[in-house]
């Protein structure tokens, strides 16, 4: 074996070496571990991600070229794009073989409107294709961000919205935002990739959003169907809205894989139990109004967002990095609507359910759903 093929694997033999389940690919474990790689970078001051392209704007063309016009070039001159309405923006576009280490974006606009696609190795038809603040768990909007510090996402102070997912490409990437809104939308955003060879046992990473509301009554909200190929289910995003009085999270969760019917292979026993909290939270009354507490975890989290209106609102984040949930040929995952009502007995209840739904597989994917129409997107206050 030569040295540059045995350089190739070793981060894939030290995943055998102890501890290595917990950090996994790129883990701490593995960061002195010289890699066939080269670093790059797309931003707003260097679309191309190019080596040594960084930073060329020129104050006739930069979105900032006003704060910048006593500095000229190199100054911070092109830091950000607009996107009018009714547009689309190509974030980035790669070509070769690579993998997106990581994203930081801070957008300003609606969020359920800004739309994020990602396509793989030429595809017509997205592999992702998310509201940008669902993507990144912060699902009730610009301004009610949450506090996420997870393994897989963070979202830092005020708007820092970041992924970690690991999304491996042969041949191609390409990635957009779709402004539905009535007003430009202002993106400042960064994308880290490393250009590398993609190991044959690679899949792709996919993620798809859905929303309900209200849930019709006694109907199970389904998080993902359709699914066809192998892969690993590896999240799980829910903003859940409570649309009436009382508890809200009795519904359990089910995974139903490889030609599974009316029983799913994996139920769970409750929404928090699910996303790894019990007993409602700690959900108390507290001069006349619900509260809760908030937590986050590297793989979970809740966080209640601030009342607005009679709607609760709740943001709920599972990531299963060191428990994916292996299929072989299909996939669906649903969640159940269950508060209580009098004399100890379950009540179907008709909430808000919008969600992420986070896996890798094999391609080609099935084609997803049409998102829901731009009037049922929006978070009406």
């Amino acid at each position: 074996m030569s040295a540059k093929n045995l350089t190739f694997l070793l981060p894939l033999l030290a995943l055998s070496a102890p501890g290595a389940m917990a950090q996994g690919v790129g883990g701490m474990d593995s960061l002195y571990v010289l890699k066939d790689a080269e670093t790059r970078s797309i931003s707003p001051e260097n679309f191309t991600g190019e080596k040594g392209k960084g930073g060329m704007a020129t104050l006739e063309e930069g979105t900032a070229a006003k704060a910048a016009r006593e500095l000229g070039q190199g100054w911070k001159v092109n830091p950000y794009i607009h996107i009018e309405p009714g547009q689309t923006f190509t974030l980035g576009e790669i070509q070769g073989s690579g993998v997106i280490n990581h994203i930081w974006m801070t957008p300003v606009g609606d969020y359920r409107l800004m739309i994020l696609r990602f396509y793989w190795d030429g595809e017509e038809q997205p592999s992702v294709e998310v509201p940008a603040g669902d993507f990144f768990t912060a699902g009730w909007g610009m301004g009610n961000e949450p506090r996420v510090t997870s393994q897989a996402m963070c979202v830092n102070p005020r708007s820092g919205l970041n992924s970690y997912w690991q999304m491996p490409f042969r041949k191609s990437c390409r990635i957009t935002m779709e402004n539905l809104a009535e007003k430009r939308a202002t993106i400042y955003y960064q994308i880290d990739y490393s250009l590398e060879a993609v190991p044959e046992s690679a899949a792709y990473f996919h993620a798809q959003f859905r929303r309900v509301n209200p849930l019709p009554y006694k109907d199970v909200y389904t998080i993902l169907d359709g699914v066809k190929g192998t892969g690993m289910y590896v999240g799980t995003y829910l903003a859940h809205g409570a649309n009436s009085d009382g508890w809200w999270g009795e519904g359990e969760i089910k995974f139903y894989m490889d030609g599974d019917t009316d029983f799913p292979t994996i139920c769970g026993t409750g929404e928090e139990d699910y996303f790894c909290g019990s007993y409602g939270y700690n959900e108390r009354k507290e001069h006349g109004k619900w509260v809760y507490d908030n937590f986050t975890s590297p793989y979970t989290g809740f966080h209640h967002i601030p009342y607005k209106g009679e709607q609760r609102r709740f943001g709920q984040y599972r990531w299963h990095i060191t428990d994916p949930v292996r299929f072989k040929s299909d996939l669906r995952v649903t969640i159940q609507s269950i508060g209580w009502q009098s004399e100890g007995r379950y009540l179907p209840l008709q909430d808000d359910q919008a969600s992420v739904a986070y896996w890798y597989q094999t391609e080609p994917h099935a084609p997803f759903p049409a998102l829901p129409e731009k009037d049922k997107l929006v978070i009406k206050d």
